[in-house]
């Protein structure tokens, strides 16, 4: 079938592809991208960029005339899997099950249960931190350390090996420095399948417990359990979702304070605005960047005709600052900002499973440092971000945490 006429390549999405994004500064490209205007097209790689916060619920949301099981990376496109590599892509009703199975492992009573522990973790690591108006990087010493004591403790890895829960998703995360690199990607993929396997096998022999891990591998809907094999996937997806995501918003967030000093000294003025900065936070880094979804029809979206196949990049980050959802000041960062509707846990049927707790770590950080005194927060240097195309990372961010 021909395209149609409106099918016209945007040479600014060829940015949308490794080597070629500008990871450091990537908003005047999602402004040009919106001001393109609703959808644009890629022809070298055969896909929609949907730049705007209305696009991208409206098909995320739809899971009828946009699927995930056909691919929700770019380089996934005419990929065909025998069966999914992630929870994430499964459309209904495959999905609904595994939701229905996992969900209560990460209900909101699960969370609560957590709540004193994550707090106690995240202080422990605030206290551990460099002397006041040092440079810190707040991400060796606390962003990237939070998400993975947190995700040990959810699946039950003894503490010695909570250093290899990080190492593990940076093998995974396309575009990191660990992944670029074959040989080690296969041996961190080998070492870490070998002991999910060892943690389900274990699990399988002992009563229920309180880990994740248990959890899953006992959960019953009527008789219908998780097999190994799915298993291994979604513990495999919650390694990644779980660290990296978590690890990028706290991060994010506190270079975004360093950037804009007058709002960590209203959060100090007013620690109860610690839930809507978390939101503010989300918004903000957006950490992961987009997925994709693909027209299961022919089909119209923002006045542009689809053809059945045609894969649509969500582009979240873009989304989040988009001036129609926003308002005017949607380039700033203001922690009270009200509503705030950002799409940082993506929309609809694939809304996170881990978003209550991504919250709670971010409000742990938030509340750890206002509780130790810290009363402004300044850049020592200019953060690294990772090239990945995925996951908006921070790979270092050198900052000062003032005390009065």
């Amino acid at each position: 079938m021909p395209h149609p006429a409106d099918r016209v390549h945007e040479p600014l999405t060829d940015q949308l592809v490794d080597g070629a994004f500008p990871a450091d500064d990537p908003w005047p490209l999602y402004a040009a991208l919106r001001a393109a205007g609703p959808l644009s097209w890629n022809e070298p790689g055969g896909w929609w960029v949907a730049p705007h916060h209305a696009e991208v619920v409206e098909v995320g949301g739809d899971a009828q005339r946009f699927c995930s099981g056909r691919g929700i990376l770019t380089f996934e496109v005419g990929v065909e899997y025998p069966s999914p590599p992630t929870m994430m892509h499964t459309d209904p009703p495959a999905h609904t099950r595994y939701r229905a199975l996992v969900q209560p492992a990460f209900g909101r009573r699960v969370v609560r249960q957590l709540s004193p522990t994550v707090r106690a973790a995240a202080r422990a690591l605030v206290d551990r931190l460099p002397a006041p108006g040092t440079t810190v990087d707040v991400v060796a010493d606390l962003a990237a350390v939070l998400p993975v004591q947190v995700i040990g403790m959810l699946l039950g890895i003894p503490e010695s090996d909570w250093d290899r829960v990080w190492a593990w998703s940076e093998a995974t995360i396309p575009g990191t420095e660990t992944h670029n690199d074959a040989e080690r990607r296969a041996a961190l993929r080998a070492e870490m399948t070998a002991e999910l396997a060892h943690l389900v096998a274990r699990a399988r022999t002992r009563p229920p417990g309180t880990d994740v891990i248990s959890q899953l591998v006992h959960a019953d809907l009527d008789g219908d359990r998780l097999s190994d094999a799915e298993l291994a996937m979604f513990l495999d997806q919650l390694l990644v979702a779980g660290n990296e995501t978590t690890r990028n918003a706290i991060s994010g967030g506190l270079v975004a304070f360093a950037e804009h000093p007058g709002e960590w000294e209203r959060l100090v003025d007013s620690p109860d605005l610690a839930a809507g900065a978390t939101e503010e936070i989300l918004r903000w880094t957006t950490p992961v960047i987009g997925f994709m979804r693909t027209a299961t029809r022919d089909t119209e979206l923002a006045g542009v005709q689809l053809m059945e196949g045609d894969p649509v990049l969500l582009l979240y980050a873009s989304a989040n600052r988009d001036e129609a959802e926003f308002g005017p000041d949607a380039d700033r960062f203001r922690i009270d900002r009200s509503p705030n509707h950002h799409v940082a846990f993506g929309f609809g049927p694939h809304f996170c499973l881990g978003a209550a707790l991504a919250r709670l770590e971010i409000v742990a950080v938030l509340e750890a440092l206002l509780e130790s005194g810290v009363t402004s927060v300044s850049s020592a240097g200019p953060p690294s971000r990772s090239p990945s195309t995925i996951i908006a990372g921070v790979t270092n961010a050198p900052l000062s945490l003032h005390t009065a």
